[in-house]
């Protein structure tokens, strides 16, 4: 059974940094995506940023474009999202996600991922 697991949110100023890391249970396909969405109250999932497994091919919101890096540990089954000058529209639930294909579906659709997280709260207050 696959499990996504986040950690790393929590409280953080206006301008400040977090690093959130997912761990993944289990066999990651060489074919596979991970990447994170987000959802604050009231709105609908985002995508944020994605990475696929093997070649470690990036993709990122423009809203995020500059501040977030998504990355990578295979040999630990660990995907991170740095997160640096934090404005307070990322508040949000953050959900990490996988994809067995990484080519198949737009790499922004939460339909086309496969497997969720139960996500970690990250509060930027201003």
């Amino acid at each position: 059974q696959v499990q996504l697991v986040e950690s790393g949110g929590g409280l953080v100023q206006a301008g400040g940094s977090l690093r959130l890391s997912c761990l993944a249970s289990g066999r990651i396909p060489s074919s596979a995506a991970m990447g994170w969405f987000r959802q604050a109250p009231g709105k609908e999932r985002e995508f944020v940023a994605a990475i696929s497994w093997t070649g470690g091919v990036t993709y990122y919101t423009d809203s995020v474009k500059g501040r977030f890096t998504v990355s990578k540990e295979n040999d630990k089954n660990t995907l991170y999202l740095q997160m640096n000058s934090l404005k307070p529209e990322d508040t949000a639930v953050y959900h990490c996600v996988r994809k067995n294909n990484f080519g198949l579906g737009n790499i922004d659709l939460p339909a086309t991922y496969d497997f969720w997280g139960q996500g970690t709260q990250v509060t930027v207050s201003s």
